[in-house]
């Protein structure tokens, strides 16, 4: 028996069904953009943790970060003595966020600023009522999950939803939603479930995460921004997934060059350490009690340590300009890919920086093909290649690799998942 088939073995014993895994491959090490598992096998990673290494694995200087914090003490508790790293954190928050007079506060995980997020809009506005959109995914805790809008797998039999949250269809051309739709759903809704004066919030992934990485459109973005100054609602970015460069752009509502009130992040903000955030209008922010915010290892002081070295190396090491040549890359060879006929049905290739994503199609080129989305997944994991499924039909791949991948691993990642889409590979 290998190592990986052990591993999975005591997994099934130890761990509930729920808790699942992607592939049966279990991490041993990893570098750069690099994975190695229990059995020795080495991986380019395309995934980066669900767009969390944006600094690449193991980074020298996050590492040298953290050893030295590790040093003077891991964890004081934030609620009984603050210390310097949680103040710097904020600041550089602060400083990056595109909100006027911003402060911050830190948590352990993204459905936490999610849902503080709600919290925060609902004590500040006095109103109930939060609007989030189809194809969203904000969590999995009971707030969170209510705010996601995809059924499968995340709230599939779940019996209690949490009230007050609605869902407006989000603009994707290619599904029969245009812009136009959408906005009328909104106004829609305002005028048969709830009005705009009971809405506290409008939560939006600027960039969709498990939706299959479609862009929210620019105008449709400004627009919502005007609606909610019209009405007294706070409009809310998640960028949970889209933030800290992945992009282009620090923040990817920043592509619209719109003000949120409100930005919630995590995963890539503490360089593989558990860390997020809530950013706000200092108005907003303030409008909570004290010790209404955080908990026991919010803004953990490891974590802060290894976000404040993920700042750095954003600026040191062109980050943002390094997103979007990585994007542009890729894209360029999953439309030669696209152009090919020995490969499976490629198309609707599309990107923001190094958010990028295509989707697997039938024979038709227009039907989504689940099956053999994850049937490329898996063989792309066997030629050594992590990628991720998603997606509202499942036939989605998205690829996104660490912002600080050596271009020696780029090419060798599109070359095996060029072996993956071959038509009779997929098929095995």
């Amino acid at each position: 028996m290998s190592n990986n088939q052990s591993l999975l073995a005591r997994r099934k014993a130890a761990v509930p069904a729920g808790a699942a895994s992607a592939y049966t491959i279990f991490a041993a090490r990893a570098e750069g953009s690099q994975v190695w598992d229990a059995d020795g096998k080495q991986y380019i990673d395309f995934a980066a943790g669900i767009a969390v290494m944006n600094v690449g694995h193991h980074h020298p200087k996050v590492t040298a970060a953290v050893t030295q914090q590790l040093g003077h003490y891991a964890h004081v508790a934030y609620p009984v003595q603050a210390y310097e790293p949680y103040i710097a954190v904020c600041e550089r928050l602060n400083e990056a966020a595109p909100i006027a007079d911003a402060t911050s506060v830190l948590f352990t995980t993204g459905a936490e600023a999610t849902e503080n997020a709600v919290k925060i809009a609902r004590i500040a506005t006095g109103r109930p009522g939060i609007i989030a959109f189809t194809g969203s995914f904000h969590g999995r805790t009971n707030l969170a999950l209510s705010l996601t809008g995809k059924v499968a797998p995340l709230r599939a039999n779940y019996p209690h939803f949490q009230p007050g949250v609605f869902h407006v269809p989000f603009p994707v051309p290619a599904h029969g939603m245009s812009e136009e739709d959408s906005l009328k759903a909104l106004d829609y809704l305002f005028k048969s479930s709830i009005s705009p004066e009971q809405v506290a919030g409008i939560i939006i992934e600027p960039v969709q995460g498990e939706g299959g990485y479609y862009q929210a459109p620019v105008a449709f973005v400004r627009r919502l921004r005007e609606i909610c100054d019209q009405h007294g609602i706070l409009l809310i970015a998640d960028e949970i997934q889209s933030g800290f460069a992945r992009t282009g752009r620090f923040f990817a509502i920043e592509h619209a060059e719109v003000e949120p009130d409100l930005i919630a992040v995590g995963k890539a903000i503490g360089g593989g350490l558990p860390l997020a955030g809530l950013i706000g209008k200092r108005s907003i922010m303030d409008t909570t009690q004290p010790g209404s915010l955080g908990g026991t290892y919010a803004g953990n002081p490891l974590s802060c340590a290894a976000a404040l070295a993920v700042f750095d190396l954003i600026e040191e090491e062109n980050l943002l300009q390094r997103s979007v040549s990585v994007g542009d890359k890729l894209k360029i060879e999953l439309e030669k890919f696209a152009a090919r006929n020995d490969v499976v049905p490629v198309g609707a290739i599309r990107g923001v920086g190094s958010m990028v994503a295509f989707e697997i199609f039938k024979d038709d080129g227009e039907t989504p093909d689940p099956d053999a989305t994850k049937a490329l997944a898996n063989r792309a994991v066997a030629e050594g290649l992590l990628v991720l499924p998603c997606g509202f039909w499942g036939n989605t791949i998205r690829i996104a690799p660490a912002l600080t991948i050596t271009d020696e691993d780029l090419e060798e990642g599109v070359a095996r998942l060029a072996r993956a889409l071959l038509s009779d590979s997929v098929s095995k």
